[in-house]
């Protein structure tokens, strides 16, 4: 009781704090509001974000406080992070953060990165062969003494469950806790975006880029819903004997529902991944009509088989209705968090030919 009392003064006396005039305007509209971890109000002299926790239903996360660089600080702020905007000079630790940071007008902010090896953007690669983006090393054990060099005013990272960042929490720079992946709904992950706009003074680019991509997602959507029948879908493969199945209220579970297909596991209420065997799934999905699935090296019927045999077994194997996703070639990991359209297109034409005639496939290729 008395810590539900505490929270709940602390509750109020931000409340307090970002009231100014007529009080905090939240940013976040109706239409637009899908995330589910990320609030943001603006305040009296600065932009408040807030963070809830995914691992513990009804705490913080963190908390951002995004005062403009070139105004006076607030004389009263409430507890949290705060971070002066735009960010001009960030750590960034993946790939996602630093192409959609392209794609708003702001890469300049982007001075380091850490692992290196595993980004593909080959501006991000030649800036660091050159020495003008700063090679921080391992994500899990940065190299302290470069982004002590660096001097970055944020550091943008993905966070886990109990996680500790080391060193780095000690350095006295923002750290930004990047837990859009953690959404379970498409628009829920893309809408962050909006949040970053606001950390690198690029607002009006997000939210119109973010309006842009909830609108394709619906109006896609919104046909798939038109289809005479709903195919069965099943997704992903059997790898060294356990199939990662997504869980009935999770991000592809949506994506597939959005597509006007139906998914053997739609009424489980998970939202990560069920760990199942193989015949757990052939018992419940042998009949499924379309197969989609991520793996690299598979560009044939014959690969599926090869890497298990009895995946010969499904019924869309035999009638040729496989589609897979090379993750090596595509560019699916970087461009899909923050355009859930583009999966949501794709989707939609393999099982609905006849609504999307026109469409073409970027990830997902027919398996011959």
């Amino acid at each position: 009781m008395m810590l539900r009392y505490c929270v709940l003064v602390m509750m109020g006396l931000v409340l307090a704090a970002c009231a100014g005039g007529d009080g905090a305007k939240a940013v976040d509209s109706a239409e637009q509001k899908q995330a589910q971890l990320l609030s943001m109000e603006q305040c009296e002299g600065y932009l408040k974000a807030t963070i809830q926790n995914p691992w513990n239903d009804g705490r913080v996360l963190h908390t951002y406080l995004l005062v403009p660089r070139d105004s006076a600080m607030p004389a009263q702020l409430p507890e949290g992070t705060v971070v002066r905007t735009p960010v001009q000079n960030a750590l960034v630790y993946s790939e996602v953060h630093a192409s959609l940071m392209r794609e708003l007008g702001a890469f300049a902010a982007v001075k380091g990165v850490c692992d290196a090896n595993y980004y593909t953007d080959d501006e991000v690669l030649a800036g660091v062969k050159a020495g003008t983006i700063a090679d921080c090393g391992s994500s899990m054990q940065p190299t302290i003494e470069k982004v002590i060099a660096l001097k970055p005013e944020a550091i943008l990272l993905s966070p886990y469950q109990d996680a500790s960042y080391g060193q780095i929490e000690k350095m006295n720079i923002p750290i930004i806790e990047c837990a859009d992946y953690l959404e379970y709904t498409p628009l829920g992950r893309a809408e962050w975006m909006r949040f970053y706009g606001a950390l690198l003074g690029k607002s009006a680019q997000a939210d119109s880029l973010y309006a842009a991509v909830a609108s394709r997602y619906r109006a896609i959507a919104e046909k798939a819903a038109t289809a005479q029948q709903k195919p069965t879908v099943i997704t992903e493969m059997v790898i060294s004997g356990i199939w990662a199945v997504p869980g009935g209220n999770s991000y592809m579970a949506r994506i597939i529902a959005d597509a006007g297909g139906d998914y053997p596991w739609a009424s489980d209420k998970s939202t990560g991944s069920l760990s199942l065997d193989f015949n757990q799934v052939l018992a419940k999905a042998q009949k499924a009509d379309y197969w989609l699935l991520k793996w690299t090296g598979i560009n044939t019927l014959a690969d599926l088989q090869a890497q298990y045999d009895l995946n010969k077994s499904f019924d869309a194997f035999r009638q040729r209705k496989v589609w897979a996703c090379d993750t090596e070639q595509s560019h699916f990991f970087v461009r899909v968090p923050f355009h859930p359209d583009l999966l949501l297109g794709e989707f939609a034409a393999v099982l609905h030919p006849e609504l999307f005639p026109e469409a073409k496939t970027e990830f997902y290729h027919h398996l011959k």
